[in-house]
Order: structure tokens, then sequence, then C-alpha cells
């Protein structure tokens, strides 16, 4: 039988393995209280149970890592990393997207839909294989898979694919990981801009945060304690009190105030100290 095995960290960073449409491994964390779970979902603890009974639901209802996965959706929440950009793709700030997606691996989007569900309801994804279903749906929606073979995850190689379709405008979600420093680098041409959106970021260390902050565009604080005290100490633009979205550049904050204005919010703001009444708990 062909592997179909996929990993990703969820509900407080927690590891989850999924295989043949069934979940095979629950981790633990040290954080156990997320201000959005419990604003969504009433619950007052990420739990075993509770971190299993999420992960079926999203199994169940749009079909995440199987073949009945849906790839095009409408907007989850009010502001998120895939809610920013299907705003500023709509509104022609942003060409393409290089993301991810369980079944797929790192997948050229256009199409704002289905930005929206691929990276609307997933969290962190770690490795995947290949499910030929999935592959098919995105790419009638006009996208390119990276590796149909093998799911790669890798967004470098996305960028260079997104390079020689002529995309001016790219905009990569990214995790932490060394490789944000090589998508900032990586050389292009006068009129091309290149846009990192760093999402799942509790756990990352104090020099590593600082590198997002310098190479990113936006960053989700999540439940990272290094992320929220650099943002306490240089006081970036900002959204949100429970889980903020910090803007690293000026690109950041436009493309967050187009989300923010789309929907009729308060744009992003300086207000330090920021409330920090209701924060994930323990912060990692």
């Amino acid at each position: 039988m062909v592997e179909d095995k996929h990993v990703i960290e969820a509900l407080g960073k927690v590891k989850v393995v999924i295989e043949n449409g069934e979940i095979t491994e629950v981790g633990s964390s040290e954080m156990k209280y997320c201000p959005m779970f419990h604003a969504m979902h009433k619950v007052d603890e990420l739990n075993e149970e509770f971190i299993r009974k999420n992960i079926n639901f999203r199994i169940r209802d749009f079909g995440m890592c199987t073949p009945e996965r849906i790839v095009e959706m409408d907007d989850l929440i009010t502001v998120g990393i895939s809610e920013i950009l299907r705003t500023n793709m709509e509104n022609g700030s942003i060409d393409c997207v290089v993301g991810a997606c369980d079944g797929a691996g790192t997948v050229i989007m256009t199409n704002p839909g289905v930005v929206q569900g691929v990276g609307g309801r997933v969290s962190g994804l770690i490795s995947t294989t290949p499910i030929p279903e999935v592959i098919e749906k995105l790419e009638e929606k006009d996208s390119i898979v990276l590796d149909p073979k093998t799911a790669e995850l890798n967004q470098l190689e996305g960028l260079k694919i997104a390079l020689e379709k002529g995309y001016k405008n790219i905009a990569i979600t990214v995790i932490p990981s060394p490789m944000i420093k090589e998508l900032r680098e990586y050389p292009v041409d006068d009129d091309v801009n290149v846009y990192i959106f760093v999402a799942h970021t509790t756990g990352v260390g104090a020099e590593e945060a600082e590198m997002i902050f310098e190479n990113g565009d936006i960053v989700t604080a999540c439940a990272s304690k290094e992320i929220r005290g650099y943002a306490d100490e240089h006081k970036p633009y900002y959204y949100g009190t429970k889980v903020p979205i910090f803007c690293a550049t000026e690109d950041g904050r436009r493309f967050l105030d187009n989300r923010l204005e789309k929907i009729g919010k308060p744009l992003s703001s300086r207000d330090y100290p920021r409330d920090k009444s209701d924060s994930p708990r323990e912060l990692l």
C-alpha cells in the first residue's frame, strides 16, 4: 500500500499524524489555553480529547489529508493570513501565492478562493504525501503543484517557479525555518516583489524571532513568547489582542490594512503596551 501520511502541528504546536484518513498519533503541548479556540468553541483546555475531536472534525468537514479535500472555501475568520492574502489577490496587490497544501506539498496559487481553501483551516504542515485527487483538484483551479510525485514542501523552489511564470508580486506563506532568510535574499529583478508571511511561530527562539522580523512582512504571534517580546520592544504596527498579527514592514501593514478596510475594522495600530488580558497560556 502506498504510504499516506501527513504530519501537522496544531492547537499549541501539538504533533498530529494522520494516515489513511485516521489520526494515528497525538502529541502533547505545554500550552493549554488558546483564546481563539476559547472564543470559537468555549474550550478552556487544549487536552488530547479536544485535539482529537477538532482534527477529526476537519477531516470530516472539508476532507483534510484525504482525497475528499475541498480546496476552495470562503473566509473562516475575519483576519488571518489566508484572509489577508485573499483580499490582496482580489484587489490586484498580489499576483500569486506560494503556499503548502496537505496531499500536494508546495503549491503556486492564483485563485483567491483556493488560497483561502488551502490555508484557512490547516495548521502548520510539517510533511505530507501525494494524494492524486487533491492534486487534480488544485490543477483544475489553475494551481501549480511543485512535485506531484513526492508532495515536497519547499517554498524556495516554489518561488523559483513563480518567477519562471513571470509573476511580479509574489506572496509566500512559510513556517519558521532558515528558509525565510533564503527567500528574502533570493535574487529577483527590480520589478519583482516578494512578500513573506510567517505563521506557526509558537516555540521559536529569540534569535529566530529577530530573523523572522528582519526578513518577513507579516508575522503571526501564535503562542510565541519571543515573537510577542520582540514586538513589545520594537513596537511594529499590529492588529488583534488575543493572537496579534504583526507588520514587520510597510508592505505588510498595507496588506493588513487592505483587509481591515474591506471588512470595516479599525486599521492597524501601534498602541503599546498591548492588551494582554486574554493571551495563550503558557507562551512557548
